[in-house]
Formats: C-alpha cells, sequence, structure tokens
C-alpha cells in the first residue's frame, strides 16, 4: 500500500506560479512511478504529468508543455509539480497518482490516488 498527500494548491492570477507536493507513505516509493492528473468541473480527469522512479525519465501533456515541471525526491519520499506562466483553464483539483512500471496516461491505470489539492487561477 502506498498513501498519498498532496499539497500547495492555492488562488493565483494568471501568469503565476505555483509548486505541488505530493509526500507519500508506505510500500518503497522508489519502487513507482509518479504522475499527476488534474480534473477540472464537468470534466474527465486528465494526464498532466509523469515521472519513471529514478526520475530520469518524464513525460508531459502538451497543454501544460514548456510551463510545467514534474521531479521527485526519492529520498523524502515525495513528488512535486512546479507550475509556471498558470492560466484560468490550469483551474482543477490535482491528484497525485502512483502505479509500478510505466509511465501512463490513462487513469484506470494507476493503483494509488491522493485526496486532491485545489488550483485555482484567475483572470
Amino acid at each position: 500500500q502506498v498513501q498519498l498527500v498532496e499539497s500547495g494548491g492555492g488562488l493565483v492570477q494568471a501568469g503565476d506560479s505555483l509548486r505541488l507536493s505530493c509526500a507519500a507513505s508506505g510500500r518503497a516509493f522508489s519502487n513507482y512511478v509518479m504522475a499527476w492528473f488534474r480534473q477540472a468541473p464537468g470534466k474527465e480527469r486528465e494526464f498532466v504529468a509523469g515521472i519513471n522512479w529514478r526520475g530520469v525519465s518524464t513525460y508531459y501533456a502538451d497543454s501544460v508543455k514548456g510551463r510545467f515541471t514534474i521531479s521527485r525526491d526519492n529520498a523524502k519520499n515525495t513528488v512535486y509539480l512546479q507550475m509556471n506562466s498558470l492560466k484560468p483553464e490550469d483551474t482543477a483539483v490535482y491528484y497525485c497518482a502512483a502505479r509500478r512500471l510505466a509511465i501512463e496516461v490513462s487513469h484506470p491505470q494507476y493503483d494509488y490516488w491522493g485526496q486532491g489539492t485545489q488550483v485555482t487561477v484567475s483572470s
């Protein structure tokens, strides 16, 4: 079992930055691929970014590429999402998720989820 707790969300203006954190506990964190997803009201949960267990390989949704950066610190059991140049369309609840093996963009492929943290970007 892996328990995930997100933090760092908030209300910001367009163009601002935020850094989300996801703290993991339980089984060996470094064994897991980690990802961030988001879900806006009335919309499907969508993939944002993923990172492999070593932190060497990353993958981003086209909508955030060049603005968001995913990273992890296995010594701290934490994964981060640095979000720059935020836009109103980035407004959503952001979730971190964990799975073994490879990065997947489909949310049913992930085994463990946090409770989510709200990000609201005003125009």
